[in-house]
């Protein structure tokens, strides 16, 4: 670890980029990936009205020139109207063309929202159709103990109740919810396919790194061209790009549940330019008591972080394994 002195290093400024410099460098990047490395035409861009999935899209338009990248929109009945609109701005902005797919029937044939919508019954036997619900995770920074996820539900015109749900339950709806991604991405690799394109994932270097994604879901992508950069770098390219301001200033969310969702209540725990500054801390060796009075947190408060930073690590590492295999000498034993 480093010493004290370090807390001098540890502010916002740490995460400054030259944007111009990292956007032309991913571009060569992806020029390369794209034409000789997979030998493909282009890339499909799955686009939800975030900004990362935005800036990807502005970067491969740079990269590869507008023609050769198509904007996936893949909306299901539970997705936020507004995610469509966003995504349809920023295929405006960079002159890319889009598909829409509407997911919604090969969830239901898959049963995506039936298995959803009875592991809450097990919880809240009275759920209904018309509820809405969110999954949520307690305060893990400012006390101790363990991480236990609630299920929020709301029904027509009454106040949202919270429930803690029980291991199984929840194993049960994530489960469930995880068909959404994973027909995502069985879309984008066949729109893939039958261009001949490269799939572009678009998870940031948290996401990436602390597991935010699903295995074989937005986890899977041919190239993953930000997933180094922090989350306020990816906005310091956002706005070098031209990725209209709308999306820019909307909050990050999951877009996964049928209420309103943010990334910080479902995974991170804290605001996003704190899960920044945390996770630069932790891969510099910046030590709790000097990193503490940057994050505005407490030392205990930072320990804990740094905590919740290694366990999400560590589980991320089964997400980001690829296939085992049996080697041969093990074979023939």
């Amino acid at each position: 670890m480093r010493s004290a002195g370090a807390a001098l290093e540890l502010s916002p400024s740490v995460l400054d980029i030259d944007a111009a410099a990292v956007a032309e460098g991913i571009a060569n990047g992806m020029r390369d990936q794209v034409f000789h490395q997979l030998r493909r035409r282009g890339v499909v861009v799955g686009l939800s009205g975030g900004i990362d999935s935005s800036v990807v899209a502005g970067l491969a338009a740079r990269a590869l020139g507008p023609e050769r990248v198509v904007g996936l929109l893949m909306p299901e009945r539970e997705s936020s109207p507004e995610s469509a609109r966003l995504a349809g701005d920023v295929a405006a902005a960079f002159s890319i063309g889009t598909v829409v797919e509407d997911i919604t029937g090969i969830l239901e044939a898959a049963g995506c929202y039936r298995r959803r919508d009875a592991a809450i019954r097990s919880v809240l036997p009275d759920y209904g159709e018309e509820h809405r619900s969110k999954i949520v995770l307690p305060d893990q920074i400012g006390r101790p103990g363990y991480a236990l996820f609630s299920i929020v539900i709301q029904a027509p015109g009454s106040e949202e109740i919270r429930v803690r749900l029980p291991l199984e339950a929840y194993l049960e709806i994530v489960a469930a919810t995880n068909f959404k991604q994973r027909v995502r991405t069985m879309t984008e690799y066949y729109h893939a396919d039958r261009l001949r394109y490269a799939v572009a994932g678009t998870p940031n270097r948290l996401e990436h790194d602390l597991g935010f994604f699903v295995k074989q879901g937005d986890g899977a992508a041919d190239l993953k061209p930000i997933a180094h950069l922090y989350k306020s770098q990816v906005y310091q390219l956002a706005e070098f790009l031209g990725v209209p301001d709308a999306i820019r200033q909307r909050p990050p969310t999951t877009d996964t549940y049928s209420l309103d969702q943010s990334q910080e209540e479902f995974y991170f725990g804290l605001s996003l330019p704190q899960t920044d500054l945390l996770l630069y801390a932790r891969d510099h060796g910046i030590a709790p008591e000097a990193a503490a009075d940057a994050l505005g947190l407490t030392i205990d408060q930072t320990t804990r972080a740094y905590g919740v930073v290694d366990s999400k690590r560590n589980a991320a590492r089964y997400l980001l394994m690829p296939p085992l295999m049996i080697a041969h000498e093990e074979a023939s034993r």
